[in-house]
């Protein structure tokens, strides 16, 4: 399908900034809204966007989002909201008669003991990662309630699960932001400072698998031209990077030169979390940003914004 209206919701927050200008250059009408003009834990504000746009298609990033900190001082918060949010927007795109409901689910939806690379039919294996359960189960909802509204009203849908995605437009609030741009911060300001010492959280050895947000944004059109299937596909580098060789290339990016010292008190998080992406491949897809090359785009972003005072700190 090629749409002619597009609503993008979450479209002031990180993934939406990334995803408005690619969507911008190839649909005729794409609309931005966010949670001032649409607060979506309330049913009716639900309806009243999709009254006010009639779109053909929404791709959904609204939500309750935040770093691991943030995850474990506020459990129910990110559960509770996030359960409102989808629930509310997918029932009211099927009353609106929406062709298209594009969503994501974090990977840290996927079990904690998941086998690696993480398959796609792993989602509901096992229980999530503790520190962030709440969230994490509240998002693996998603594909699950779009696949009912597919089989009772034939709605059309496309769910993707990217790495761990960062970039410019991230939130580098200490207490909110996820371990990127928590560490572009910290040691572009350690840097400025001229500190001898950066502690990082935790040992260091967990790892991950990142995902540049441009490389994300450009899997859209894909999604909602090509993806018509409820069952999630993983978008990633399928890259293993343990934190400690991110905090690593983050310094040397930022051109910091002191000493990185690790505080072993603070939680891990999942032990690993690196995904398939055979599906993807197959699909023709791909993710080419590198991790030092999308680490130097982001730190340039922040430098510039902080300057100018309009990024999230």
């Amino acid at each position: 399908m090629t749409p002619e209206r597009v609503l993008v919701t979450g479209a002031t927050g990180f993934l939406g900034r990334n995803a408005l200008p690619v969507l911008r250059e190839r649909y005729p009408q794409v609309v931005g809204v966010h949670r001032a003009d649409y607060d979506l834990t309330d049913p009716r504000a639900a309806e009243r966007m999709f009254a006010d746009h009639r779109p053909d298609v929404v791709v959904h990033l609204a939500g309750l989002v935040g770093g691991l900190g943030a995850n474990r001082d506020r459990p129910a918060d990110f559960c509770h909201e996030n359960l409102l949010i989808n629930a509310h927007a997918i029932h009211a795109a099927h009353v609106a008669g929406v062709q298209r409901f594009v969503a994501f689910v974090g990977g840290c939806s996927y079990p904690k003991d998941a086998p690696h690379p993480i398959p796609e039919h792993a989602l509901w294996a096992g229980y999530p990662q503790p520190d962030n359960a709440p969230y994490s189960a509240a998002k693996r909802m998603v594909p699950l309630q779009l696949d009912a509204y597919r089989r009772q009203y034939g709605l059309s849908s496309a769910v993707a699960i990217p790495g761990n995605v960062y970039g410019p437009w991230d939130n580098f609030r200490e207490a909110e932001s996820h371990v990127v741009p928590a560490l572009v911060r910290r040691f572009h300001e350690a840097a400025a400072r001229g500190d001898e010492t950066v502690t990082c959280w935790g040992s260091g050895e967990p790892s991950r698998d990142f995902l540049f947000a441009g490389d994300l944004a450009r899997c859209l059109p894909f999604l909602i031209e090509r993806y018509d299937d409820p069952e999630p596909i993983n978008l990633a580098r399928s890259e293993r990077t343990t934190i400690r060789e991110l905090a690593e290339t983050v310094a040397r990016v930022v051109g910091y030169t002191g000493r990185i010292e690790w505080d072993t008190t603070k939680p891990d998080g999942q032990r690993e979390k690196v995904l398939d992406v055979t599906k993807m491949r197959a699909h023709g897809i791909d993710c080419p940003t590198t991790l030092e090359d999308g680490l130097r785009a982001t730190h340039a972003w922040f430098a510039e914004h902080v300057a100018r005072g309009d990024v999230r700190v």
